[in-house]
């Protein structure tokens, strides 16, 4: 608990001993006092208790922003109290509702409070400084202060505070505050190394390859604190019903207290004025709309909390009702259900060395880092001198024309021999291949070899068991490639040989065949993935491999690249939702029933505490079930 909530609770305790022992000496010991003396004793209790809400009444009519929870209270308990001074001469209830509406409110705040902690404890990456070495000496400097370029040190147990490469050292990592990963991971000299892992052991050097604003670590922290501005239709509906639900009701019980009270004098001739406005006043504790206000925003921030333990960041809330509703997801190939690990495993049909080819091709493409690119300079296995090359041009969904060494060569797909009116030969082996033309001729092609993920397979195994009806996987990969690795997944689609305007015309596609009854869901990696990931129902990022303008362009970013993570997703979704709408329909049903058995007498203001605080407290409990993901 923090001082306010301390403070709380012992206004409460003290007004709470005040009540039992008046309602003890009244009516346990029966003690006999006139009724205005018994109004002093208890507003000794009700104004302890009770004052902060009387004050923020006061506040919201003077600020013309009458219709909240602290006008219900302050109306229901002063009308209460009223009614005691001229005619029942009972003011515990009036007490008692204030009581325990402040228990109420205690409850939520700290149950609030302790998702908060749990996330923000969670998400406690923010490094304090980085540790760079001046004059010899190591200077602890302000992360947003180290260029990129720079070597700092990371010493066993700090954070990293910078993306960058490891130049010297080897260790175990902690990554579990970003991938939700247990497992500790070993890096070594030449590794990439993100921000926000703890150094578990080895003392590292690195060098930095971003600045800290543009790291992975400030890229998470500004996710999760700008998730909460993207609300969900539920909560803008239930924000919506909260501003016409509290006037509608408040006007409910002003009828109630004059209406029904009017007729029966003008009929009978009977008072019945107290009866009535009693009536009315239960009525209104009963409406107070706290449990659906604060549960279903609470409900999805512990939500959104959940999947970030479990590496799973989601930008809003609005994002994780939709992923609820994901029926079909379409997936890219490569780096997404592929490791994006590619190694050259020969080359064929070529006049020259097989050396000489791979140098050419290497060297061509020395300038991108597509996966297949950096398999080509991998191959090359020596240091490339770009400066043997000129005249780069990289054409989308085709591949890249260069000079090397004033040799005009091509490396690409069969569209770029098609464009560029070469002949060339198909690869009977089943891998990703690219076609390369030296100085006009066709010289063959490279296989390159991708492998499936170790968890793919059961990834859409889980996806089509967990209600996804469609897998459609959208490559720009051959025929023969994108087939075998759809058949070895299990996957309901595949189109291949796709620019990326083509992934989104296949997407909208999608889109037109489900009409909005389901949504589509597309994952990817790659920054030509963007655009299909914008335009997606939602977009799901490859995090750690991700290019980051997918990242921004998603809508959920998985931070481990394990696509199992995805069922995943969805299943913290439904669970969200399916709170959401537990709460919702408890809430309102109990208070409807109540409300209509207050307006005829039946329910009294104890039935109304409960209908008010107890529905708020187990809606409070059942909203903070959306943090218990561990296990889904």
């Amino acid at each position: 608990m923090n001082r306010k909530q301390k403070r709380n609770l012992y206004r409460i305790i003290a007004a709470g001993v005040l009540f039992a022992l008046l309602m003890i000496l009244q009516e346990v010991a029966g003690i006999v006092l006139n009724k205005y003396i018994w109004f002093a004793l208890y507003m000794v209790p009700y104004v302890i208790v009770g004052y902060d809400i009387l004050r923020k009444a006061y506040k919201g009519i003077r600020n013309r922003q009458v219709f909240d929870e602290n006008f219900l209270m302050a109306i229901a308990t002063v009308g209460a109290i009223a009614i005691g001074l001229l005619d029942t001469g009972d003011f515990a209830e009036a007490v008692a509702v204030m009581l325990f509406y402040q228990i109420g409110e205690l409850f939520q705040s700290v149950a609030v409070g302790k998702s908060r902690k749990n996330i923000s404890d969670l998400m406690d990456i923010r490094p304090d400084y980085a540790n760079v070495l001046v004059d010899g000496e190591l200077t602890q400097l302000d992360p947003d202060e180290v260029e990129i370029g720079t070597i700092i040190t990371v010493l066993p147990g700090e954070k990293v505070p910078i993306d960058g490469v490891v130049t010297e050292g080897s260790s175990s990592l902690n990554t579990s505050a970003l991938t939700g990963e247990s497992v500790p991971r070993t890096v070594n000299t030449g590794d990439e190394i993100i921000s926000g892992c703890i150094n578990i052991n080895g003392l590292l050097r690195i060098k930095t390859t971003k600045e800290f604003g543009e790291s992975t670590v400030s890229k998470i922290l500004e996710l999760v604190e700008n998730a909460s501005s993207r609300k969900s239709r539920s909560e803008n509906f239930i924000s919506k019903f909260a501003r016409i639900y509290t006037p509608a009701v408040c006007f409910g019980a002003l009828a109630l207290a004059i209406l029904p009270p009017l007729f029966i004098l003008i009929f009978t001739g009977t008072h019945t004025w107290y009866t009535w406005i009693y009536r009315a006043l239960t009525f209104l504790v009963i409406s107070c709309p706290c449990a659906v206000v604060i549960s279903i925003p609470l409900t999805f921030f512990a939500g959104i909390g959940g999947a970030s333990k479990e590496g799973v960041l989601i930008k809003g809330s609005s994002y994780l009702e939709t992923l609820s509703e994901v029926k079909t997801v379409a997936f890219d190939k490569t780096g997404t259900v592929t490791e994006g690990v590619f190694e050259v495993a020969g080359v064929h049909h070529n006049s020259r060395l097989e050396s000489e080819v791979i140098e050419y091709a290497a060297l061509a493409e020395s300038f991108s880092n597509h996966p297949i690119s950096k398999s080509l300079q991998k191959a090359y296995g020596r240091k490339l001198d770009k400066t043997r090359v000129t005249n780069v041009e990289e054409i989308a969904g085709h591949g890249v024309t260069a000079y090397v060494d004033g040799i005009k060569v091509a490396v690409g797909n069969a569209k770029l021999m098609d464009k560029l009116g070469l002949k060339y030969k198909n690869c009977h082996s089943v891998g990703t291949y690219v076609h390369v033309a030296i100085d006009g001729k066709y010289e063959g092609h490279i296989l390159i070899a991708d492998i499936i993920k170790p968890n793919s397979v059961e990834a859409i195994r889980r996806l089509h068991s967990n209600g996804v009806n469609r897998c459609v996987m959208l490559t720009g990969d051959a025929k023969e490639v994108a087939v075998a690795v759809a058949n070895d997944l299990d996957i309901d689609e595949v189109f291949y040989e796709l620019l990326p305007a083509d992934k989104v015309t296949k997407v909208e596609q999608l889109l037109s065949e489900t009409k909005g009854r389901a949504k589509v869901a597309f994952v990817g990696d790659g920054i030509n993935d963007a655009p299909v990931l914008t335009r997606a129902d939602i977009g799901i990022a490859m995090g750690a491999m991700g290019s980051d303008a997918a990242i921004e362009a998603a809508d959920i970013v998985l931070m481990d690249d394990d696509p199992l993570k995805i069922s995943k997703a969805i299943k913290i979704a439904r669970k969200c939702m399916r709170i959401v709408y537990e709460n919702i329909y408890f809430s309102i049903g109990v208070k409807l029933l109540c409300l209509l058995l207050g307006a005829i007498g039946i329910a009294n203001m104890w039935i109304a505490i409960f209908a008010d605080v107890g529905v708020m407290v187990i809606a409070v409990i059942n909203a903070i079930r959306a943090l218990m993901v561990k296990n889904l």
